[in-house]
């Protein structure tokens, strides 16, 4: 992987969610401490750590007094979800193209840089790492802090099902190529350029929709066929 500067707490998080979504635990179910600390040889420090990065993406609900238990969203609340990310992500690419700093963009570039060197080792991982952190400067250069601290949160409440998608076949080359445009408008200072391309590679609709769909009720196993939607 060539992401390696990672929290354990981290990867248990990644790991349950992948045992979440190929139904290992299914919605509604306890997760335990002590089970889950002994399922992944560690202490039940890091598994707590990474049952409340679970709760802040809201795929687990934490009740006092009762424990930890699946929450998987319905398909209305989801598209929801992402039609207000699409739209908080469109301003925030039209307020950086006339914000974001030569050296933002020299960031920018790097990272997307990073991206392209998972794209060409294939690891959705490391792809999605990098993604987090491409989408994240762009929310810093739109110059609102307020705005950024919601886009923040909204990119944490989605952040297992954006990194689901990435499993698609031919999601990572599609996504890569989305965020080329969008480092382009940010350049050429193209406000209305960058609004349009962000706001379609984070929109989740129609097919896209269904494909993610599909992918969760596959375990994210890969796409069984046609073309793939773009990967936000």
């Amino acid at each position: 992987m060539l992401f390696m500067d990672r929290k354990r707490s981290d990867i248990i998080a990644d790991d349950i969610e992948g045992l979440i979504f190929d139904g290992t635990f299914a919605d509604g179910a306890r997760l335990d401490e002590v089970q889950l600390a002994e399922r992944f040889s560690v202490s039940r420090t890091p598994v707590r750590e990474a049952l409340q990065r679970l709760a802040l993406s809201g795929l687990v609900d934490q009740i006092p007094r009762r424990g930890v238990f699946v929450r998987q969203p319905g398909p209305v609340e989801l598209i929801e979800m992402f039609e207000v990310m699409a739209e908080l992500e469109a301003v925030c690419a039209r307020l950086a193209a006339s914000r974001i700093s030569d050296d933002a963009l020299a960031r920018l570039e790097s990272t997307n840089a990073r991206c392209a060197e998972a794209v060409s080792a294939n690891d959705t991982d490391s792809y999605y790492h990098q993604n987090e952190l491409f989408h994240a400067l762009i929310y810093e250069q739109a110059g609102n802090g307020f705005l950024q601290q919601e886009a923040l949160r909204l990119q944490r409440r989605l952040r297992p099902f954006r990194r689901m998608q990435l499993r698609a076949r031919g999601r990572l080359k599609q996504s890569m190529a989305e965020h080329q445009a969008v480092v382009h408008a940010l350049k050429d200072g193209d406000a209305a350029g960058a609004a349009d391309v962000m706001r379609s590679h984070v929109a989740v609709q129609g097919e896209k929709f269904h494909h993610l769909l599909g992918l969760l009720k596959t375990g994210g196993r890969g796409n069984a066929g046609g073309g793939a939607p773009s990967t936000p």
